[in-house]
């Protein structure tokens, strides 16, 4: 059962990723899509939700960390798409957030690999 829900957080996070992806590349190839900003929004929510799920119950503190700098990242996401609807932002204000988050997914990618790895080769 937990590595099932394991399974569907990260489909859905893949998913999520991917749509605020698309989303983000639209203005930079000079699409206007006036639905854009909201398709990105579900995005990130879906993100959020995922990163509110995912529990590490470990005793590593490091790998605890990088959970609560996804939970971060997830936030930058939303606070992203926050911008996108906000009037008084300027036009691209959500890049900044959104780059903020990226460059923190990236960090937690490498480093829980690199702990996980240590924690498999410490426990043979």
């Amino acid at each position: 059962m937990k590595k099932n829900k394991e399974q569907t957080l990260n489909i859905i996070m893949s998913l999520s990723l991917l749509i605020m992806l698309i989303m983000a590349m639209l203005p930079i190839v000079k699409i206007h899509w006036d639905i854009a900003p909201y398709i990105f929004a579900v995005g990130a929510a879906g993100a959020m939700v995922v990163r509110i799920f995912e529990v590490y119950k470990g005793k590593n503190l490091r790998l605890r960390r990088l959970n609560r700098i996804g939970k971060v990242s997830a936030m930058c996401y939303v606070l992203s798409a926050f911008f996108m609807f906000y009037e008084q932002a300027q036009p691209t204000d959500w890049l900044g957030f959104l780059t903020a988050g990226a460059v923190l997914q990236v960090y937690i990618s490498f480093m829980t690999a690199s702990e996980e790895k240590k924690e498999a080769e410490k426990g043979k």
